[in-house]
């Protein structure tokens, strides 16, 4: 297990400045190419070199492509244990299965929250020949008390993503947490999450609360804003495919100047709790990694 890593920070982005009222971006990480599964071709921006994590968020990969090529191959059987894996289509559909007879298709507009626990073994593969695949797989950990808890699946039609419309004519998709009023169907996840799609049309403004203990990011996935204003920053301009790290704060702003934007805004409570991974495993301590593959190996996913 050459390739296992334990750390309690590793490439961990320091968050704990001073609170303002608005969030500043820390850094901004270009997504890179790679491929995964059974060579499926995307976007990664956490769970690479430079950014293996930012706590509690483990991994977030865009997927997008009308070659079927890039997509066919799919990501046939494969094991999870002691970490959470969250999938939103925007484009095509997913048919997943698992070891413990579940199913479901993920179309359009469509969210996954699977909570693997102590462990399942569960596939995902395009329904389609041809056309637009696009959307995002997100890993989320899960705290040592959690990591063997019972799996579970919370899948969410298109319909049942609640959305509001904006003065300026924005939309923002409300799949975790609170906005405006709006409560995602996303429930019960240990971590407090929000997860929000946000479009913003040219020479708009827009701000949101964030918990100000929450770890936060923002991904660009087209267009280009300006996010992170404060009182001593004038904020920074993220355009498509580039990640952004926010400071601590109660609140993001953001603006868009001749072209429009639409990101995903997330956060969550952080764990601060030892990482060690391999692979599909996600634990806290090597002996635990050592174990999660003799489960696998013997057959008690």
């Amino acid at each position: 297990m050459t390739m296992l890593s334990t750390n309690r920070n590793s490439n961990r982005v320091e968050t704990t400045s001073i609170m303002k009222a608005n969030r500043a971006v820390l850094q901004v990480v270009m997504a890179q190419q790679t491929s995964d599964g059974a060579g499926v071709n995307l976007k990664r921006s956490i769970g690479k070199h430079s950014l293996s994590e930012l706590d509690p968020f483990l991994l977030l990969d865009e997927f997008r492509s009308d070659d079927p090529n890039d997509y066919i191959a799919g990501f046939p059987s494969h094991p999870h244990r002691g970490f959470e894996t969250v999938t939103y289509m925007l484009a095509g559909s997913m048919q997943h299965q698992d070891s413990n007879g579940n199913t479901g298709n993920l179309t359009a507009g469509s969210v996954q929250w699977m909570t693997a626990g102590r462990g399942i073994i569960h596939s995902e593969m395009p329904q389609q020949e041809d056309g637009l695949m696009w959307g995002f797989q997100l890993w989320v950990n899960l705290p040592a008390k959690d990591k063997m808890c019972v799996p579970r699946y919370q899948d969410i039609p298109p319909a049942d993503v609640q959305e509001y419309v904006l003065e300026n004519n924005g939309l923002i998709r409300v799949i975790a947490g609170q906005s405006n009023g709006l409560e995602g169907p996303v429930k019960d996840v240990v971590t407090r999450p929000l997860y929000l799609d946000v479009r913003l049309p040219e020479q708009a403004q827009w701000t949101h609360p964030i918990p100000s203990h929450h770890t936060a990011f923002v991904y660009v996935f087209e267009g280009e804003g300006y996010f992170g204003k404060t009182e001593t920053d004038p904020g920074r301009k993220i355009s498509s495919s580039h990640l952004g790290i926010l400071g601590r704060g109660d609140t993001l702003m953001v603006e868009t100047g001749d072209h429009p934007v639409r990101f995903l805004l997330l956060a969550a409570q952080p764990l601060n709790e030892p990482i060690a991974r391999y692979g599909p495993f996600v634990m806290n301590t090597r002996s635990e990694i050592e174990q999660a593959f003799q489960d696998y190996q013997n057959g008690r996913f």
